[in-house]
């Protein structure tokens, strides 16, 4: 119930003083009545302009108003939610979300604004599986028909030392796991970056290896982590199937892939994914969205700067263009040492193409190696624009400076690659068998399913052994 407080209150409560908390009344940042001299703020609009700017704290707390048993809805369970890209997607297609669980300050922040009654918790590590159930409202007895998390990827990135399970962040994919195998939902999805499919689950320094050496183990090789991590579900009864995911072929407008690991209680391998669009109408599907097609309307933008001599070659850049299209003296100047690195550069001076995809957003649109510029105007990507493309409503609130709005964001999962998981699950909680199409490119890259990567694993496992083997034999017999 909201009640009236006088600003020395406010002031206390935000921990400004008193003289700032003014200055917000009179600004209209917060709404207040003025009587006399004195303002008047209305508790839940202090509270909303404290979990926004971050001046208050969202504390954990469980979830208020539970109505799943009389909406019918299925019940849904999120882990690492960041900013509920995916959350929102999974709660569009008909699941009831009764639990975020998130560490990150910001998040957090983002989290209780928008989603003032559904349960928050915080470091997963701290939580047992009755804390769940209970922040979540629910008993023993209560069915969770979906399980969904994106546990931290910097360990896995191919862009990081790769440290997989021994870098902390690891930890709490197996934290993840484990109390999955205890709540044990109808059905778990795990959502992580291209890198876990080829991360090994320990990593052997490269100058103890070769013929001198013994050849890497199963947890060495590439791809170690992840079979570690379905290896741990399979004995625990629970099949799966996984695949790399380009989220355009969902919908979104933007190229990004994501590994996503659908894992069924009943033993029954998932089919993969429905795709609802194409690069070229494939399939009869819809054509890839545009980045046009994403700001339509869009008129107001809050946007980080480019350093003023970066400006200098974006006013020579049309649509689509990078770097590659400067005249070579131009090139060197802009790149300087970059120049003459190897890989393909393709994100230094990129301005997006309004007729494709955006690319991957990134959490800072403006850092040299990375630039995410818009397509004629000499400016980073704004706020606005990046929940467009990442398809958050155009009203959901972000919380802290605009630097941490980015980085909520750029680290989400969009919401249509959310929704086509909610929607797949449904169907296979309903015993339909969703759409497939046979020989659908799901990814740019090659082998990306897990019977393709199964194979190759087993293979690279096999030679493994047996290259084990003969140097046994021949230290025993010369």
């Amino acid at each position: 119930m909201s009640t009236d407080i006088t600003i020395k209150e406010a002031a206390k409560l935000l921990n400004i003083s008193v003289q700032r908390m003014r200055t917000l009344c009179r600004s209209n940042a917060i709404p207040a009545k003025k009587f006399g001299q004195s303002w008047v703020i209305d508790s839940d609009n202090l509270k909303h302009y404290g979990i926004k700017s971050a001046h208050m704290i969202a504390e954990d707390h469980p979830a208020y108003n539970v109505t799943s048993k009389v909406n019918n809805k299925p019940i849904a369970l999120s882990f690492f939610s960041g900013a509920m890209g995916l959350d929102l997607g999974l709660e569009k297609s008909g699941f009831d979300i009764r639990l975020a669980c998130e560490v990150d300050k910001y998040c957090r922040q983002t989290i209780a604004l928008n989603k003032p009654t559904m349960a928050l918790l915080g470091d997963i590590n701290l939580y047992s599986k009755n804390d769940i159930l209970d922040a979540a409202g629910l008993s023993d007895n209560d069915e969770i028909d979906l399980m969904v998390g994106g546990p931290p990827c910097q360990a896995f990135s191919t862009a990081g030392k790769r440290k997989a399970f021994n870098d902390d962040r690891g930890n709490v994919f197996i934290k993840y796991i484990d109390l999955a195998l205890e709540l044990k939902p109808k059905y778990l999805v795990i959502e992580n970056v291209r890198g876990l499919m080829s991360c090994p689950l320990e990593h052997r320094p490269h100058d103890q290896r070769g013929e001198e050496f013994p050849d890497l183990s199963a947890d060495e090789l590439k791809g170690g982590a992840l079979n570690f991590i379905i290896t741990k579900l399979k004995n625990s009864g629970y099949s799966y199937s996984f695949n790399l995911y380009n989220t355009a072929n969902f919908g979104t407008p933007q190229t990004r892939e994501r590994v996503i690991i659908i894992c069924s209680r009943d033993g029954s391998p998932p089919s993969f994914l429905t795709p609802t669009h194409s690069d070229n109408k494939e399939y009869g599907l819809k054509k890839w969205k545009t980045f046009r097609q994403a700001i339509k309307g869009l008129n107001e933008h809050n946007h980080l700067n480019f350093p003023e001599k970066r400006l200098k070659y974006y006013k020579l850049l049309k649509s689509g263009e990078n770097w590659r299209n400067l005249p070579v003296d131009l090139q060197k100047e802009a790149l300087g040492k970059s120049f003459y690195a190897g890989g393909g550069k393709t994100g230094f001076l990129r301005r997006l193409d309004w007729n494709k995809p955006a690319p991957t957003l990134v959490t800072h649109p403006a850092m040299p190696a990375t630039d995410l510029s818009h397509p004629e105007e000499n400016r980073p990507l704004s706020i606005q624009e990046y929940k467009r493309i990442q398809e958050f409503p155009d009203k959901w609130e972000l919380s802290g400076p605009l630097i941490q709005q980015y980085k909520q964001v750029g680290n989400a999962v969009p919401n249509s690659l959310g929704y086509a998981v909610g929607v797949h699950i449904l169907q296979l909680l309903k015993g339909e068998k969703p759409q497939q199409f046979l020989g659908f490119k799901y990814s740019r890259y090659k082998n990306t399913s897990n019977v393709e990567w199964e194979k190759q694993f087993n293979t690279a496992l096999k030679n493994s052994t047996e290259n084990n083997t003969a140097q046994q034999v021949e230290l025993m017999f010369g």
